[in-house]
């Protein structure tokens, strides 16, 4: 995704909560430039981010939002085989630069050396590249990580940034929802692409197909536009719902 990002493109992604490989394989076979897999709000675990992150390998660029911004836990997340992680709640300059230093290995980082899964995935030779191709993405969703948006995106390392906007909207005094109305929330989105814009670090955002048009018009490159979870639920509701008018239909 570095590659397409210095080119200029928008990377879509899609996003998996359950911890199925079946599920992620699915997924990864769409299309999308990315799939990212949930640790932090998700099933996935430890023991079971390798194997979701094979099903996604061969076919799209594996991601996993990890469950708190700390060594172990990116190391973990690397070591199964992702190509970047997503550091949920940094707000200042000095916990992007922990993020950073988790993603890369000695001399630039404090990454330990075991990619035993990864190696399996990429090649024996991963070590040997992965410091220029693994993306570090911290997230910002809270009012005072906006604040040192700026400061995050000048930290040497940071790819990208990643909105949140369910934990941003309510550090903003607002329902958790991906998109409002309230001007609070558009200029909030507008810090964070001006700032991309100025540091030259792509924006990216959780949103969904119907919000694509308007985060790209917004300046954002990477979209998540697709989650596993709701999309089954909806479509099991709507089965649901067709056969129970069939059967209504038949008794009329």
């Amino acid at each position: 995704m570095r590659e397409q990002w210095s080119r200029g493109e928008v990377t879509l992604g899609g996003w998996v909560l359950t911890a199925d490989p079946l599920v992620a394989a699915i997924a990864g076979s769409i299309g999308f430039d990315y799939v990212g897999i949930d640790v932090q709000h998700g099933a996935a675990t430890g023991a079971t981010t390798p194997g979701i992150v094979s099903a996604l390998a061969a076919r799209t660029t594996p991601l996993v939002r990890v469950s708190e911004n700390a060594g172990a836990a990116i190391g973990m997340a690397l070591d199964a085989g992702a190509l970047g992680v997503i550091v949920p709640m940094v707000e200042s300059a000095e916990q992007a630069r922990m993020a950073v230093s988790a993603c890369r290995y000695p001399p630039e980082g404090a990454r330990s050396f075991g990619p035993a899964h990864a190696r399996i995935l990429w090649g024996a030779d991963y070590g040997s590249w992965a410091d220029d191709v693994v993306a570090c993405i911290p997230m910002i969703e809270t009012v005072r990580g906006l604040d040192n948006v700026d400061e995050i995106m000048a930290v040497p390392g940071v790819d990208a940034v990643y909105v949140g906007p369910a934990d941003l909207s309510l550090s903003l005094g607002l329902p958790p929802v991906l998109d409002h109305e309230d001007t609070r929330f558009g200029d909030a989105l507008e810090a964070v692409t001006a700032a991309a814009r100025r540091h030259g670090v792509v924006a990216g955002a959780h949103a969904n197909a119907a919000l694509t048009d308007k985060r790209i018009e917004q300046g954002f490159g990477m979209i998540t536009v697709s989650v596993d979870q709701p999309l089954l639920t909806e479509a099991l509701a709507r089965s649901l719902r067709d056969g129970r008018d069939a059967v209504e239909r038949g008794e009329a």
